[in-house]
């Protein structure tokens, strides 16, 4: 008893450096994937379960900005419908590959996520043309197909696709962003709940987490030493996908 008791203080404490993380530097999945895996959830389950939990980062989110969201959530329908179609499609392909290939693919998705947060902290990557409307729904897509699958960094995708098409500040686009994965998330748990397993009594204490931290985030995203934190995440992405590498290849 007293053991779970910890595990969730544990999961609960991990879920707000999540939430915060996620906000910040769209990179939720490298502090509660791991989180989920040091509270025993086998790797394929623990994705399912960390599914279930990140809805609530973009919940928590969406109230400390209800006021960017107000007048702008109208503008990214499109974007949702397409993030929602490729979350479905992504759940499916974990669902029907076996465990073996899940577990041997994620320490690459891993290096990927790292590296394309390292990128994506570059001007040049933001400085794209307004006018890249088409390459922006395939990303977008792409995004929802990555965030069914694994997520890790989805929001990157995300983020980047949203911010060469959008007129309105980093604040709201983040904001918009954040909200736009929950449902991502949200379209790959429905599918879940009847195709895998949800550890529900380790996925409730992250989501509390993940909530509160993804409040305070949107909340302090203007204070936080951005850079350090980039540079922090990216490097604990490159131990995480060694780790995951050499756990599943050995």
């Amino acid at each position: 008893m007293v053991g779970e008791i910890l595990v969730s203080i544990f999961l609960i404490g991990a879920g707000i450096l999540a939430g915060i993380v996620s906000v910040v530097s769209s990179m939720a999945s490298l502090v509660s994937y791991p989180a989920l895996l040091l509270a025993g959830v086998a790797p394929v389950y623990a994705n399912v379960t960390n599914t279930a939990a990140l809805i609530f980062t973009g919940l928590g989110s969406a109230v400390s900005s209800m006021k960017e969201l107000k007048s702008s959530w109208h503008k990214y329908i499109k974007y949702i419908i397409l993030i929602s179609i490729g979350a479905a499609i992504g759940s499916f392909l974990v669902v029907i590959f076996p465990r073996k290939i899940f577990e041997k693919l994620v320490p690459f998705f891993v290096f990927l996520s790292a590296f394309l947060f390292l990128m994506s902290g570059k001007k040049s990557t933001y400085q794209r043309k307004a006018n890249n409307q088409f390459l922006a729904k395939i990303e977008m897509f792409a995004a929802g197909v990555y965030t069914g699958y694994f997520g890790a960094a989805a929001g990157i995708l995300m983020l980047i696709a949203l911010l060469s098409v959008s007129n309105d500040d980093f604040v709201v686009v983040n904001a918009v962003k954040n909200v736009i994965g929950s449902l991502g998330n949200l379209i790959a748990l429905i599918i879940f709940l009847f195709t895998s397993k949800v550890y529900w009594i380790k996925a409730i204490p992250l989501a509390i987490g993940l909530f509160i931290g993804g409040f305070l985030g949107q909340m302090i995203i203007k204070y936080l030493p951005v850079k350090a934190v980039r540079i922090i995440t990216f490097i604990f992405a490159i131990f995480l996908a060694v780790y995951l590498g050499w756990q599943a290849y050995r």
